[in-house]
C-alpha cells in the first residue's frame, strides 16, 4: 500500500508563493504518474498538474506559467511550486499517485493524500 502525506499549505497574500510537498511511502508500487489536484468549496475536484514516471508534465490552463510540478526520486517526494498566487487558487490541494501495485499480481492502483489547505487572501 502507498501512503501520501501533503504539507506546505497555508495562508498567503495574492501574488505570493508556496511550495507544496507530498511525501510518499510504501512498497510494491510501480508509479505511472503522480499529480496535484484541488477542490474549492462548492466545486468539483480538478486537475492542477501531473508528472509521469518519465518526467513529462501537464498543467491545467489556469496554472500554466505560474505553477511547477517536480519530483525528487531519491527522496520519494512530489513538489508543487506555486507562484503568483491568486484568490481563485484557494482550495484544498491533494496529492495523487497512479500506477500498479503488487498483490497476488500487478494490479492497477490509485491513491490520494489527505489534502492540504491553500488560502490566498489579503
Amino acid at each position: 500500500q502507498v501512503q501520501l502525506m501533503e504539507s506546505g499549505g497555508g495562508l498567503v497574500q495574492p501574488g505570493g508563493s508556496l511550495r507544496l510537498s507530498c511525501a510518499t511511502s510504501g512498497s510494491r508500487f510501480s508509479m505511472n504518474a503522480m499529480g496535484w489536484y484541488r477542490q474549492a468549496p462548492g466545486k468539483e475536484r480538478e486537475l492542477v498538474a501531473t508528472i509521469t514516471s518519465g518526467g513529462t508534465t501537464n498543467y491545467a490552463d489556469s496554472v500554466k506559467g505560474r505553477f511547477t510540478i517536480s519530483r525528487d526520486n531519491a527522496k520519494n517526494i512530489l513538489y508543487l511550486q506555486m507562484n503568483s498566487l491568486k484568490p481563485e487558487d484557494t482550495a484544498v490541494y491533494y496529492c495523487n499517485a497512479d500506477g500498479f501495485e503488487l498483490r497476488s499480481s500487478w494490479l492497477p492502483a490509485n491513491y490520494w493524500g489527505q489534502g492540504t489547505q491553500v488560502t490566498v487572501s489579503s
